[in-house]
C-alpha cells in the first residue's frame, strides 16, 4: 500500500494536499482496496461551505456505498468530473488522477491537526 509523506489523513480515510489556501482531497490507497470497485462517485456540494468531519459526498463500491468526510472546514471549488465517466480512477490512481475535490481552506492550520502517513499507516495496521 501506498502512504505518501506529503500528504496529510484522517481517521475516516481521506487524504490532503495543501498548496497556500488551497487543498486536494480525496480517499486513501488502504480505502479504495477496503471498498473494492468503485462503480460512482456522487458529489454535489460545490460551491458549499463544509465543516471539517462533515460528509460531502459518497461512493459507491460494488458492494457497499461510504461516505465522504470533508477532512478541514472548506469551500468546494471543484470536483473531479473525470470521475463522472471514470469512477475506477479511484482505484487505480488514488492520490493522483481520483482526486475527489478541490477547496478553498477557511483556516490553513486545521491541517496540523490531521495524521501524517507514519500515524495513518499505524492506525491501518499497515
Amino acid at each position: 500500500m501506498n502512504f505518501p509523506s506529503e500528504l496529510k489523513y484522517t481517521k475516516d480515510h481521506e487524504w490532503i494536499s495543501v498548496s497556500g489556501n488551497e487543498a486536494t482531497i480525496g480517499i486513501t490507497d488502504f480505502a479504495q482496496r477496503e471498498l473494492g470497485d468503485i462503480v460512482y462517485v456522487d458529489i454535489n456540494t460545490v460551491g458549499a461551505e463544509v465543516a471539517a468531519d462533515e460528509v460531502f459526498g459518497s461512493v459507491e463500491a460494488v458492494k457497499t456505498v461510504s461516505d465522504l468526510y470533508m477532512p478541514v472546514t472548506g469551500t468546494i471549488n471543484e470536483v473531479n468530473a473525470a470521475l463522472n465517466d471514470n469512477p475506477e480512477l479511484v482505484n487505480s490512481d488514488p492520490y493522483g488522477q481520483g482526486w475527489m475535490v478541490k477547496v478553498a481552506l477557511a483556516n490553513v492550520a486545521d491541517v496540523d491537526g490531521l495524521l501524517s502517513a507514519d500515524e495513518y499507516k499505524a492506525l491501518v495496521g499497515a
